[in-house]
């Protein structure tokens, strides 16, 4: 990215001011090379904001019908999601979606078919394969033969109306492990809920294409810290837990380099297709784990 003297610059709208959409705001305040192709021009919210740190907060039909918004930046709830992708691609602006895209598959290959007809970038967040200890896995488990491995995530709750059921609201473990081990079939699923406890626990069992087991589990309720525990057993050895491998440092303006990009035709057909491909097969992935845990409810 040649940034001193950026061509021109795309008009962006963030939608959606919270955890994320803050950090987003800010990236694209700062004087990041990926940030000098970017003219943050405002915000969308539900609530009555007015402005945040002098940037104006605007309607959702100004943001659709106005000629400088070209991007818009999906940092809303995961149920809503869905409808403002749809609306943006339809006024012709370039999407980029924080995790996950869509709640249900068909939504997903829809909307990707949507970009596709408009000519515009949709680009789905996934900070979690920018993160150090992903990167430190990756070289880990290259060229090493999975006999079998699991992978538990733990969080406070989560409210399942806003944010999807847990294998969409925790599509980032899978998309780690659909990375790592390459395409995954599921084998069976449960969920254990106590909602007056506000407490829920999946359990996912999963196949690589050499039949080796994988277990997902998330669990989430209070008083749970929010961590990671991995073990992975190879042939030639075991991995128990990432060591620590430094601080994650601007994973959401790392995601934006990505996204410039793309904006500006910089991958190719083959890497695109790669990453689409991938990103519908953990969203299918969920939806399959979805409908076998509500089929045994």
């Amino acid at each position: 990215m040649n940034s001193i003297f950026p061509e021109r610059k795309f008009g962006v709208v963030v939608v959606g001011v919270g955890r994320a959409g803050s950090v987003r705001m800010r990236d694209l305040r700062n004087p990041h090379p990926s940030s000098a192709f970017l003219n943050l021009i405002g915000f969308v919210s539900r609530r009555e904001l007015g402005s945040i740190d002098g940037v104006q907060q605007i309607s959702l039909e100004d943001a659709l019908s106005s000629q400088e918004v070209e991007v818009a930046y999906i940092c809303s709830e995961s149920s809503s999601h869905e409808d403002y992708i749809r609306q943006f691609l339809n006024a012709g602006k370039h999407v980029l979606v924080e995790y996950p895209m869509t709640l249900s598959l068909a939504a997903a290959q829809e909307l990707w078919e949507l970009a596709e007809q408009k000519g515009k970038v949709l680009h789905e967040e996934h900070v979690e394969l920018l993160m150090e200890e992903f990167a430190f896995l990756k070289k880990e488990v290259v060229g090493k033969d999975l006999l079998k491995g699991s992978l538990l995530f733990t969080a406070g709750p989560l409210e399942e109306e806003r944010f999807g059921f847990p294998a969409f609201s925790g599509i980032s473990r899978l998309t780690w492990l659909v990375s790592l081990f390459g395409e995954l079939s599921l084998v069976s699923a449960t969920l254990e809920e106590r909602k007056e406890d506000q407490y829920m626990k999946m359990t996912v069992c999963l196949e690589t294409e050499k039949k080796s087991p994988l277990s997902w589990i998330e669990e989430k309720g209070p008083g749970l810290k929010r961590n990671r525990y991995l073990s992975f057993h190879f042939k030639s050895g075991s991995l128990e837990n990432v060591p620590n491998v430094g601080v994650n440092k601007n994973i959401f303006l790392k995601d934006q380099n990505i996204f410039v990009q793309k904006l500006l035709g910089q991958f190719s057909e083959k890497e695109l297709a790669a990453e689409k491909k991938r990103i519908l097969h953990c969203l299918g992935l969920a939806e399959e784990i979805q409908k076998y845990c509500c089929s045994r409810k």
